[in-house]
């Protein structure tokens, strides 16, 4: 058996002494947990242990693989340089799960190493991991990993390979997914409170206990981002690490003191392992994430369903844009549609990840029809943040129309509410920058206003600047 264990562990750097001084016994029962993770691992006298880190570089479509021979660091930036770790790479383990990764065409490898350090989100893990498997006379090499911004199945077939690699190369293989839970869970924590931060720790400590992984696939990206997460796609590789292996699972602790989920959980494969067919995940997965698209396809209102055609009908046509008054299957639309004029915005995403967004603030076309048809169109192939939409992604796409009512000034920030409304901020030089209300990890008006001005070039510190407030009628 190649993964002889996995582990999802929390990267609070206070848990380091040096780091804590005294608050660390604020989280013992992490402590006392994370000790007898070390003691498990160290019984399972691994060869190799991979890390998946939250911390270490990341790319929204690359997932980087630490190169090298060796790498060390330390909590000089926590003011603790005392506290200094070191390990050494399984270069043959990276080079196959390299080769792995390319075969199947994953976008994953060694390329845009910038920090060579190692994060405090490998240290902590291996805080408590390295000094038990040394007193066991073992001394187990390390393949650190980051994270991407790419889909739950990405980060699941990464898992496979994993799992794969270390089958081929027959090393007893423990697999650690760093990653704390929400950051949300009091008033007075460092990111304050979201609602769905205790459920988001709720959900995902059951998962840990009764060892659904396919679980951990398919919560909504939003709902994490709203929870301030970090280690939910470090998860999804774990749980492609043991793919199609019968496990017995265990919730070891959870707290949140300080307004952190840290959350321990041991996995042990109990079978054969890649023999349990009810345990492909990722088969199960894809099932789940097409019914939620057809689900959520049939429910679109009008003026989303004229968006997606719009989009589709562009790209399929190769650039030739739909007409409201002809449009195909002999569809007609609403007098609404065709006799309102508004300014409007359509967002795309892709697995819950941004895939373009361009709007209006006040119309510039005879209705909103025309409106909505541009700004789908713009949002698909003319955002430059993103490559045109390709036609194979079209099925993959989930459409939000806003439509933005009347602007209105605002005399302070104290008028604003992100939830409630969207923002403008303007000079009298015409620059201008605009965020919608209610997105997924905006959760102050600080943020929303200082995100609104870099968008626009603004110096809230330096230019003189307006603030006016709108609302929208969102169509999902």
């Amino acid at each position: 058996m190649a993964i002889v264990g996995a582990f999802a562990v929390p990267h609070p750097p206070l848990i380091i002494p040096s780091v804590g001084n005294g608050r660390e016994r604020g989280i013992q029962a992490t402590i006392d947990a994370y000790r007898e993770v070390g003691r498990r691992v160290a019984e399972l006298a691994p060869d190799t242990i991979v890390i998946s880190s939250p911390h270490s570089i990341m790319y929204r479509n690359y997932l980087h693989i630490s190169p090298g021979t060796e790498a060390s660091g330390s909590f000089a930036q926590f003011r603790a340089p005392q506290a200094y770790y070191a390990c050494e790479y399984d270069q043959a383990f990276v080079a196959s799960l390299e080769a792995a990764c390319l075969a199947q065409q994953l976008p994953a490898g060694t390329r845009g190493e910038r920090e060579p350090q190692l994060d405090h989100a490998t240290m902590i893990p291996l805080h408590f991991i390295m000094p038990a498997c040394e007193a066991a006379g073992l001394h187990p090499k390390v393949v650190r990993m980051g994270l991407s911004g790419l889909s739950p199945a990405f980060h699941y077939q990464v898992g496979q390979l994993v799992q794969k690699v270390a089958d081929i190369l027959k090393k007893r293989v423990v697999f650690v997914a760093s990653g704390d839970l929400s950051h949300k869970l009091l008033d007075d924590g460092p990111y304050g409170f979201a609602p769905e931060g205790p459920k988001f720790d709720e959900r995902v400590c059951d998962d840990f206990a009764r060892g659904d992984l396919l679980d951990l696939l398919c919560i909504d990206r939003g709902f994490a981002e709203r929870a301030a997460e970090c280690g939910l796609r470090s998860f999804q590789i774990m749980a492609g690490a043991l793919d199609r292996t019968e496990i017995s699972s265990e919730l070891l602790s959870h707290e949140g003191p300080f307004g952190v989920g840290y959350g321990i959980a041991a996995f042990e494969p109990v079978g054969e392992e890649g023999a349990c067919e009810e345990r492909d995940l990722l088969r199960r997965y894809e099932k789940w994430h097409a019914d939620e698209l057809a689900r959520r396809r049939a429910a679109e209102d009008e003026l989303v369903s004229l968006a997606r055609l719009s989009l589709e009908s562009y790209v399929m046509s190769g650039g030739i844009a739909v007409r409201v008054d002809d449009l195909p299957d002999g569809r007609t639309l609403s007098p609404e549609l065709l006799e309102t004029r508004a300014g409007c915005f359509v967002s795309l995403k892709i697995d819950g990840e941004l895939r373009g967004c361009i709007g209006t603030i006040a119309p510039t076309k005879a209705s909103l029809a025309e409106e909505i048809c541009a700004n789908a169109v713009s949002a698909g192939v003319h955002d430059r943040r993103f490559d045109p939409v390709q036609l194979e992604e079209l099925s993959e796409l989930v459409y939000d129309v806003d439509v933005l009512g009347k602007p209105e000034p605002v005399s302070s920030e104290d008028e604003l509410d992100p939830r409630r409304y969207g923002v403008i901020v303007s000079t009298a030089d015409g620059r201008r920058g605009l965020l919608l209300p209610d997105l997924d990890g905006v959760d102050t008006v600080e943020e929303q206003v200082r995100i609104a001005a870099q968008k626009g070039g603004i110096d809230l510190y330096g230019d003189d600047y307006m603030l006016q407030r709108f609302v929208v009628e969102r169509h999902l």
